[in-house]
């Protein structure tokens, strides 16, 4: 690491320490412990709980339902004294996507929660719950999450949602899932110790902990006496195969329609897009709220900032102005996010047919982010040596830091059909989720990531009207638009590809005719601009106002008074400026 790299990422934990400092000077209005996950009835607990201590800014709401009928709490912060949310920069936040990907809740509450609490008190805070919207779905999948925390689970399992799914193709749906077969709660490792040779693994001589995988030709010579058997359980079905046909069996995030391709060739996607009743909710909510500007979805894990394309068949619709906006957004992600990646989704980690990132992106023109969250390599500081990596740097931490918390012993259980075999291995809440006291961590930077994110929606105001003599008594009106932020109010790809509605500016007044009007206005020459051949007084910006940069619009008009412009974005809200001839 760097000189210049550790100054940046000490300066980000010291920000980090401050905010979560200067929050304790005083007590919140809703006390929440950061340093544990919740079931799904603590996070709509949690949800409701927001929702009546900032009655004036929150509001709770039922986004749909999920397969087994859990409500999915949508969660809206804004400041309704500033104006309607319509006419306002918005963004839609979610989490947990796939059942075992908890923390992504997590994450959502704590955004919300800074956002609520830090309001009034923060002044860059307070401009976005005055300025924006946010649009937050804790669980995009309430029933994985709450099978992950109820039923016996590896880090992995639960990815799922919870409808009936025939995966091994026998006409039957979900008989043969995990056991437990220990009755601890958790599904662990099953090995058996068979003769000498015999084995594919021996047991480390560096951590009886460890199975070690043993070469074929060297299976004699070393002593091969284990055979690993996979997760917990057992053939339920007498088919011959063991935990093939778990609950569920699809992938919520294969189910949107940028990209989409049927389940024959990319796993869990469905009968076709929207097929499931929460990804159509959250289709149906983003497609009625054209203001969303701005997108982010968390997962776990791998310490990545992630951006579409998922195939490298669409890379077409990342022109080059918007992936610059992905670039400066994530690199600075980076700089915020120690041990995290800025990755592009294909190329940096492997093609998704479907993913919902890239269908806002790609679909609907919204700069869109998916943050995993969590990486191993925030156990211990990189320049350190460690005594492995993997299993063995993970049992080290769980050593040093957890005091054995994480890891079950190995020891003996009758299988069956394997007879006396071992179970043990990491529990579920190891790997994939930090370990408790590194959570809220995480929780506070991916949150600062998001509200990076956030501010970079396109804020445009008008840096100059000016009125200046024309040809015949005529008068040219000249409007500078300008836009301090990276995120433009019409992305690329949306003008490219004819995405939602081109940003209009109309001008109007009692005594004012419109002769002619275009943009691209020239900044010495008053006659030079793109005139348009039809209704001059209401113009077309296809490509809206540039992220950090201007547009010049110019109008020739007749008449004497008082005239308004009106600017009006979906994606960066409305403005009205006056003038006289």
């Amino acid at each position: 690491m760097s000189t210049a790299t550790r100054l940046r990422v000490a300066l980000a934990a010291l920000l980090c320490a401050s905010s979560v400092a200067a929050q304790s000077d005083r007590e919140p209005g809703v006390s929440i412990a950061w340093n544990r996950l919740y079931d799904y009835d603590g996070v709509v607990e949690l949800c409701n709980r927001l929702a009546e201590a900032h009655p004036d800014l929150c509001k709770v709401s039922v986004l749909g339902h999920s397969v087994e009928g859990r409500a999915m709490p949508l969660l809206t912060i804004m400041n309704p004294a500033t104006g309607d949310e319509s006419t306002k920069s918005a963004m839609w936040i979610d989490g947990n996507v796939h059942g075992n990907e908890v923390q992504g809740g997590e994450a959502c509450l704590y955004l919300v929660w800074t956002l609520l609490e830090r309001y009034g008190d923060l002044p860059s805070i307070t401009e976005l719950v005055d300025e924006r919207v946010f649009y937050v779905l804790p669980m995009v999948n309430p029933d994985g999450r709450q099978y992950w925390f109820e039923a016996p689970n590896t880090p992995h399992s639960s990815r799922s949602g919870k409808e009936p799914t025939d995966e091994d193709g026998d006409g039957l749906y979900d008989e043969d899932g995990p056991d437990d077969l220990d009755g601890d709660g958790e599904l662990l490792r099953m090995r058996k110790h068979v003769a000498p040779g015999t084995g594919t693994h021996r047991i480390s001589p560096d951590d009886p902990r460890i199975m070690e995988m043993v070469p074929r030709e060297k299976r004699v010579e070393l002593g091969a006496d284990w055979l690993l058997l996979g997760t917990e359980g057992y053939d339920n079905d007498g088919d011959g195969e063991v935990n093939e046909d778990g609950p569920g069996g699809y992938d919520m995030n294969r189910n949107w329609p940028a990209g989409w391709m049927p389940k024959y060739i990319q796993y869990g996607a469905g009968d076709h897009p929207f097929s499931w009743p929460e990804t159509e909710a959250i289709g149906r909510f983003i497609l009625a709220h054209p203001n969303i500007a701005a997108v982010q979805s968390f997962h776990n894990s791998g310490g990545m900032i992630l951006r579409g394309p998922g195939t490298a068949a669409r890379n077409d619709f990342y022109p080059s102005a918007d992936a610059q906006v992905y670039d400066a957004i994530g690199k600075e992600g980076e700089a915020i996010l120690p041990h995290y990646r800025s990755m592009v989704i294909y190329k940096d980690l492997y093609e998704v047919h479907g993913g919902f990132v890239d269908w806002t992106a790609e679909g609907l023109g919204i700069i869109s982010f998916t943050n995993e969250l969590w990486a191993d390599s925030q156990y211990f500081d990189e320049d350190i040596p460690r005594r492995g990596e993997g299993e063995a740097k993970r049992l080290q931490f769980d050593d040093d830091l957890m005091f054995g918390e994480t890891f079950v012993p190995w020891h003996e259980v009758e299988h069956p059909q394997y007879g006396t075999i071992e179970v043990g291995g990491f529990k579920k809440m190891t790997g994939r989720t930090p370990p408790t006291f590194m959570i809220e961590e995480m929780l506070h930077r991916n949150a600062a990531f998001t509200l990076f994110h956030a501010r970079q929606m396109p804020k445009v105001s008008v840096e100059s009207l000016e009125v200046a003599p024309g040809p015949g008594g005529l008068r040219y009106v000249t409007l500078v638009l300008r836009n301090d932020r990276w995120i433009p109010s019409r992305t690329a790809v949306s003008a490219d590809k004819g995405i939602g509605r081109p940003d209009l500016l109309t001008l109007t007044g009692d005594d004012v005719t419109v002769v002619a009007g275009g943009p691209g206005a020239d900044r010495f020459d008053p006659t030079r601009f793109l005139a348009v051949e039809h209704e001059p007084e209401r113009l077309r910006l296809d490509r809206g106002i540039p992220g950090h940069g201007t547009e010049r619009i110019r109008w020739l008009v007749r008449g004497t008074g008082r005239f308004t412009v009106r600017y009006d974005s979906w994606k960066a809200g409305t403005l009205e400026v006056s003038g006289d001839l």
